[in-house]
């Protein structure tokens, strides 16, 4: 079976029974062997669809008589299929889109249904006016409303719905974006998440140069940038087929990591000889380049309390030919034998990630301010102890891939309330990104639609010499 709406839907499925997304999109692809065109329309039905998952029920609301969650579940997944096409693939003609859609009700239990499916999405093209496109969709970019006659998708007034309907959040991520931004850079940021996320990769400058990176990838056909500010740092533009199969990858030229993760160990700025402790090391991004930034020189305790994502760690280590790593199964809030032997150590914490959704579909539906709150107890947890770790005049950098300010702000204001020997230390020697937001109290964060990268919040944070 290779028709990529039927595999798609399939793995829709999966996800509304409580599969991630990326889990249940490797799962089929898995099965089959699919040209790229094909493997890449699969992924983005999957993808958009999750993410566009409440826009997408709105209009089922708004143009059925049944609203969406009274719709039986793969009716109402195959809807989603059909006006995720309509609205958001210029590429698809409409009536490809709509034909697709009617074959799939009837291949998948519902040949009595065909004729409504047939005229929902109908409905949906005559209300947009074809004369003026189909609806808010996405010709190389966000939603391009303005520019047509009609969007069918009706819009409340309340601006924290109006934004959650129409780009597909959850009514509290908006409410907390809208808090810190304002309604125009809130919107900025929601059409920034609702983006492909683009691979940006850390050259290991132990084994080679920026340049001789360049040049290898040119020379296979992929089209690489410089990221300002991020001495490491290419980004891809365009397709680049598996990235194992890259020159450089298996030599340990170079590994995958966003820039904003890259800027986390330039601010800890480790130096060769030195012991750091990295407290929440898995996947070990971040670990193996603060072993690069240390010449590989010195002793990096890695602690994660996931074995299965350390192992990723020790492989990304060695293919990288690192060797000043040292892996530490466990729960870092727990530790007793670290007590003031670190001279740097980073916690990047447990977080929602509400700073990385435009990676994981599905994110902004499994986190809850519930969630958020468990998290940052957990936070501040780890920061207490971890910041035992480290030696009078050391440093700690806490950064999470969130941007909330629970997860953030106050967990280190809390913090420092209690920890009269801690000081916010503002990064000297870094350059940052171009329009950083960098506050008075001297902590940053990177938002998404300014920097082009992914959300982070970081703080530098120096013990006192004469602390005991």
């Amino acid at each position: 079976m290779t028709n990529p709406r039927q595999l798609a839907f399939i793995a829709l499925r999966d996800v509304h029974k409580g599969a991630y997304a990326d889990v249940a999109l490797d799962r089929v692809l898995q099965k089959v062997n699919l040209p790229d065109c094909d493997r890449r329309l699969v992924t983005e039905l999957v993808y958009g669809s999750v993410r566009r998952q409440r826009t997408l029920d709105t209009l089922i609301d708004q143009f059925a008589k049944k609203k969406s969650h009274q719709q039986p579940p793969d009716l109402r997944t195959i809807l989603h299929l059909g006006f995720y096409q309509l609205r958001y693939q210029e590429r698809i003609p409409a009536s490809a889109a709509v034909n697709t859609t009617v074959q799939l009700a009837k291949e998948n239990g519902f040949a009595g249904l065909a004729g409504f499916v047939n005229g929902l999405l109908r409905q949906y093209l005559r209300k947009a006016g074809e004369q003026g496109g189909r609806g808010a969709g996405e010709a190389g970019g966000e939603n391009t409303v303005s520019s047509l006659h009609t969007d069918p998708l009706q819009l409340p007034e309340n601006p924290v719905e109006r934004l959650g309907i129409l780009h597909s959040f959850p009514n509290w991520i908006v409410q907390v974006w809208l808090e810190q931004l304002g309604f125009a850079e809130t919107e900025q940021l929601c059409e920034w998440m609702n983006q492909s996320p683009t691979i940006d990769l850390r050259i290991n400058p132990l084994r080679t140069s920026i340049e001789e990176v360049e040049t290898a990838l040119q020379s296979a056909g992929v089209l690489v940038r410089r990221i300002p500010h991020l001495p490491q740092a290419l980004r891809f533009i365009g397709n680049t087929g598996s990235i194992q199969k890259l020159p450089g990858f298996k030599e340990g030229w170079w590994t995958v990591q966003d820039a904003s993760a890259q800027l986390v160990s330039h601010l800890l700025d480790p130096q060769p000889g030195e012991v750091v402790i990295d407290a929440c090391a898995a996947p070990g991004g971040k670990t193996t380049h603060i072993a690069e930034l240390m010449a590989d020189k010195g002793k990096i305790w890695a602690c994660d309390r996931t074995a299965s994502r350390l192992r990723k760690l020790q492989e990304n280590s060695q293919r990288l030919n690192l060797q000043s790593i040292q892996i530490y199964t466990g729960d870092s809030r727990h530790f007793k034998q670290f007590q003031n032997t670190a001279d740097r150590v980073l916690l990047d914490a447990p977080c929602s990630g509400l700073g990385t959704m435009h990676r994981h579909a599905d994110a902004r539906w499994r986190q809850t301010p519930e969630s958020v709150r468990e998290l940052s107890v957990l936070q501040r947890e780890l920061l207490t102890h971890t910041s035992t770790f480290v030696k009078p005049g050391g440093v700690l950098v806490y950064a999470t891939c969130t941007l909330h300010p629970a997860e953030n702000e106050q967990v280190v204001s809390a913090f420092l309330a209690d920890s009269p020997q801690w000081q916010i230390e503002s990064p000297v020697g870094v350059e940052l990104p171009d329009s950083t937001d960098i506050t008075p109290q001297g902590w940053f964060k990177l938002w998404p639609h300014r920097q082009d990268m992914d959300g982070f919040f970081i703080v530098r944070l120096r013990k006192n010499n004469n602390s005991e």
